[in-house]
């Protein structure tokens, strides 16, 4: 068994000029396509102050990304209150091993909003303190998964100590004790890695997925009231992947992929709508969606694993033998691919930058980021022509978008980066091991 620990356009009228922005509302942003509207810098100086529109320090440990919605931004942590959280360790999965973190303390998982123009922390709620209720693994957090919006409600998903909904003045809503989510090594129940999986809005529902030892699930539950609306279980290894919620004519499906199977539900019901029978012990990524394809990757062993293009109009049970397009090798083992203008981009845990014709699966090139000595768990986006990845060392690489592999800077933050950057407008927001940094103009 390998193993692994682990996402409404406006105008802004600034100084007589019209500035594009974008709500990045969940992990990935607007349609989970990790895509940004505006156009952020390239370059940074953090001592200087230059394209540094401000920084906020933010206390504890947390993965999660942060979400922009309007004047907000909103982020996830969860605070040692006794003793000191245990730092994430950085590096590939096949150095790292499989080792828990010794983070068993009491801790406090906290809600924060930020003025979205100056950083200041506008309030900040704490969904639970206690000691934690599951282990995770020495590279992730107690607070990994991303929390979502629609404007009015901020869900955040705390992992076993469960689904909390805020609305956005920072009262509470409602909330849901989903137990303990047991997600480790297969075979092995004494191993806990933590839960990652982010929740998803569908309309007036929230989706969640938890895919783990013995009792995995798919759930929906009222956006206003907490109530369960469905639940589909699932006889599934564990997984780490984000729900993808997409439209399909006249309905809303949401994909999910696991080990055993990528499938398809009806937003609606829970009702399977496709599957696709997989052999990947180990997904973290999520689906992206490109056109009518739902591409997959994630799995056992790191690039070993395929990538896969499956019709999204597909019905019961998909072949994989006539599939659009299969890549049998070179998927990403922890972040979630992008496609930007047509090219699929998908980064290895040691760096690895593939570029791909999302259309046909035609390979346009394959280079590397750094030395292959860094880990990478972030998963790259893009605005205004290029993309962004970080790796687990704090550095940002800006590529320029295209079929042919350029960087165009290399920027260093000096402290870890795990969490996806978030885009708003002009704006890139990077979470770095203590701090949101929003880089660019307002």
């Amino acid at each position: 068994m390998k193993w692994h620990p682990l996402g409404l356009v406006g105008f802004i009228l600034l100084s007589g000029s019209v500035v594009l922005a974008g709500n990045w509302p969940s992990f990935r942003g607007e349609s989970a396509s990790g895509v940004g509207t505006g156009t952020p810098p390239v370059t940074w100086d953090l001592a200087k102050g230059t394209n540094v529109a401000w920084s906020a320090a933010i206390p504890g440990l947390g993965h999660s990304s942060p979400i922009v919605w309007g004047d907000r931004v909103y982020v996830t942590t969860a605070v040692a209150t006794k003793g000191k959280e245990a730092a994430p360790v950085t590096g590939v999965m096949e150095v790292v091993g499989i080792a828990m973190a010794d983070d068993t303390s009491e801790h406090e998982w906290r809600l924060y909003a930020l003025d979205r123009a100056t950083g200041k922390i506008l309030w900040q709620q704490a969904a639970r303190r206690g000691t934690p209720r599951s282990r995770h693994h020495r590279k992730s957090s107690h607070a990994t998964a991303t929390p979502t919006t629609d404007g009015k409600s901020v869900v955040a998903m705390m992992g076993s100590e469960g689904l909390y909904c805020y609305d956005v003045e920072g009262k509470l809503v409602w909330k849901k004790d989903l137990g303990v989510l047991d997600l480790g090594q297969v075979g092995n129940p004494e191993v806990q890695w933590g839960p990652a999986s982010s929740p998803v809005i569908a309309g007036d529902r929230v989706i969640v997925q938890n895919d783990e030892q013995q009792h995995s699930f798919l759930a929906a539950f009222d956006l206003a009231t907490g109530r369960q609306l469905w639940r589909v279980s699932n006889e599934d290894q564990p997984s780490w992947s984000t729900p993808l919620v997409v439209h399909q004519g006249d309905r809303m499906l949401v994909v999910t992929t696991a080990p055993a199977a990528v499938r398809a539900r009806d937003t609606a019901t829970g009702k399977e709508v496709w599957h696709m029978g997989d052999d990947a012990q180990v997904r973290v990524p999520s689906p992206v969606l490109f056109g009518d394809l739902v591409i997959v990757t994630g799995g056992a062993p790191p690039g070993g694993k395929p990538i896969s293009a499956i019709p999204l109009a597909s019905t019961t049970s998909v072949s994989r033998e006539k599939l659009p397009w299969r890549i049998e090798r070179g998927s990403p083992y922890t972040s979630t691919p992008l496609v930007y203008d047509g090219v699929l981009y998908a980064v290895t845990d040691n760096g690895v930058l593939s570029a791909y014709d999302a259309a046909t699966g035609v390979r346009f090139y394959q280079s590397r980021l750094g030395s292959g000595l860094s880990g990478f768990s972030s998963s790259p986006v893009a605005a205004g022509g290029r993309v962004y990845v970080a790796n687990e060392d704090g550095d940002l690489y800006v590529v320029r978008a295209g079929k042919t592999f350029q960087v165009n800077a290399t920027n260093s933050f000096n402290e870890t980066i795990f969490a996806t950057p978030a885009l708003d407008g002009n704006l890139l927001i990077v979470r770095t091991r203590g701090r949101l940094i929003a880089l660019g103009t307002i």
